[in-house]
């Protein structure tokens, strides 16, 4: 009987349902780089090098070599050398923007002879090992641990910013996706939400800032957002307030525990009071809430004689917003329980976060300022910023169920996408294969990513874990973000759908994402 420290063969321990996942997809995505690039009325030549889908074939062809290469090398020679590789992708992301050309306002492609390559490609898979090593390092705990959870944001953040600084923001947004990796290894969920907040405060306070109500003296943006601020900070006081929290016990916190609980009623009623104008508005319409409001000031007038007139609510709601948070911080301090503090500290940290999202968008270049203004309906600009999406959007609908047929497409032949076979290249999938064939792009990905949680999930090292989950995540960034751009659900910034988009570094990076992640999986011992 075989050991159970035993490594199988590399050929028996390698995911072959893996790998036929990711052939499948690069054919696939040749055949659609095939219907970008054709010209309509040419004769195909599908295979000359002098056509994108011809180079396309070759970076495909280099990049089987290269995972082939990945898998034959010892699988701990990416354990031994993660920070020696990350260093040295660094070093050249630091030194891109001085050797790289302005490619359309970008300096992050480097000529090498006759191609060019994308740093910020490599850098994933760069950072995805230093990570892995540096959490895999014995005694290391995320959770509890504010100096290890710092240290893997300073791994996450340094390429982040020296990305930026090639004024390449899409490829420098990927990086956040390794949060979702920190929180399976144990980040505090409220780190988590407290992201996922703040994009829905600076999404709806911008998006219904210039709606007025309640006589127009009130944003219902603004509303909306203190309303919803008021409405977690309840709800975390209400969980932990409970009468039965072990930490209150322990340390005989009683008043402490009841201020805090009737601060949380407190907030509660004024929630309930304060969003009373919204909870009408999604009932009757906005055009009620006039009638209602000017029916209620004729009825105060001519009963009591009193001449009410139109006040912004919303500082009152910033008012007891505010003083909710000096009182849950002074009751954490004085009392050593720290949740109520950190409950205080995410209030005012979520209204700084609003009041300055208009200074945020302000700070963006022009054409992502107005690609965010598109997307969020405030901003009509059909020749401009939202000219690739909506021809994205007609190409996708013109395939109808079945598609158009390979090479058949009428929207990508004549040209009217943008950078279809790159950043839009599943518009050629929806023209061509229709919702079928979209569809089933869709959950070819879906069952790779359900494929690498598994392959994470096996794992019976804390590096293998974490790096396949950092695979996972970067995978599942880029298709949701890809096509969410092209069908008009996210903004536009412009990063590849894996082994679709035309393009060696892409290719070569996300092969070189997966094929690492096999062979760790590959080594692991037998049961």
């Amino acid at each position: 009987m075989a050991p159970t420290n035993a490594k199988r063969s590399l050929v028996a321990g390698i995911d072959w349902l893996t790998i036929l996942f990711y052939v499948i997809l690069l054919a696939m995505g040749w055949m659609s780089i095939c219907g970008a690039c054709y010209d309509y009325g040419d004769t195909p030549n599908l295979f000359a090098l002098s056509t994108r889908s011809g180079m396309q074939i070759v970076w495909i062809g280099s990049s089987i070599l290269l995972g082939t290469v990945i898998l034959l090398l010892d699988d701990r020679i990416y354990d031994t050398f993660a920070y020696v590789i990350y260093i040295v992708l660094l070093l050249l992301l630091a030194a891109t923007p001085f050797l790289a050309h302005d490619i359309k306002g970008s300096h992050s492609w480097i000529k090498v002879g006759s191609f060019s390559i994308q740093s910020a490609e490599f850098a994933k898979f760069a950072t995805a090992l230093a990570i892995a090593k540096f959490m895999s390092s014995y005694g290391f705990q995320l959770q509890g641990s504010w100096r290890n959870f710092l240290a893997c944001c300073a791994f996450i953040f340094t390429p982040t910013v020296l990305i930026i600084l090639q004024h390449e923001t899409g490829s420098a947004l990927v990086y956040f996706s390794l949060f979702l990796m920190l929180y399976r290894e144990g980040m505090p969920g409220s780190i988590l939400f407290s992201g996922i907040a703040a994009v829905v405060y600076f999404v709806v306070g911008l998006r219904y800032a210039d709606v007025m109500v309640l006589g127009d003296s009130t944003s219902l943006g603004t509303l909306l957002v203190l309303s919803f601020i008021l409405a977690f900070v309840a709800a975390m006081l209400m969980v932990y307030t409970s009468p039965h929290a072990t930490d209150i016990q322990l340390m005989g916190e009683q008043r402490t525990a009841t201020l805090a609980f009737r601060s949380a009623m407190t907030s509660t009623l004024v929630i309930a009071l304060g969003t009373m104008a919204v909870i009408v508005a999604a009932d009757y319409g906005l055009a009620h809430i006039h009638e209602w409001a000017e029916s209620a000031h004729s009825w105060v007038s001519a009963t009591f004689g009193i001449d009410l007139k139109p006040f912004d609510v919303t500082m009152p709601l910033m008012a007891v917003l505010l003083m909710l948070a000096l009182r849950l911080l002074w009751i954490g301090f004085a009392s050593h329980i720290y949740r109520y503090a950190y409950i205080a500290l995410f209030a005012l940290g979520s209204m700084a976060m609003f009041f300055s999202a208009h200074a945020m968008l302000d700070r963006l270049a022009d054409h992502q300022r107005t690609r965010v203004l598109v997307l969020l309906g405030l901003k009509d600009d059909p020749k401009g910023a939202g000219y690739n999406v909506i021809q994205a959007q007609i190409a996708i609908g013109s395939g109808g169920l079945e598609g158009k047929g390979f090479l058949n497409g009428t929207q990508t032949k004549l040209k009217y996408v943008p950078e279809q076979e790159t950043d839009f290249i599943f518009c050629t999938v929806g023209e061509e294969q229709g919702f079928i064939g979209s569809a089933s792009v869709l959950v070819l990905f879906l069952m790779l990513m359900l494929r690498l949680l598994y392959l994470a999930e096996r794992q019976p090292t804390t590096f293998g874990r974490v790096y396949i989950y950092c695979v996972f995540s970067i995978f599942l960034f880029h298709v949701l973000i890809n096509v969410g751009m092209v069908l008009g659900l996210m903004p536009v910034i412009g990063i590849p759908l894996p082994f679709f988009s035309y393009g060696g570094s892409s290719l070569w990076g996300f092969t070189i994402l997966l094929f690492i992640a096999l062979r760790i999986d590959a080594a692991r011992p037998m049961k």
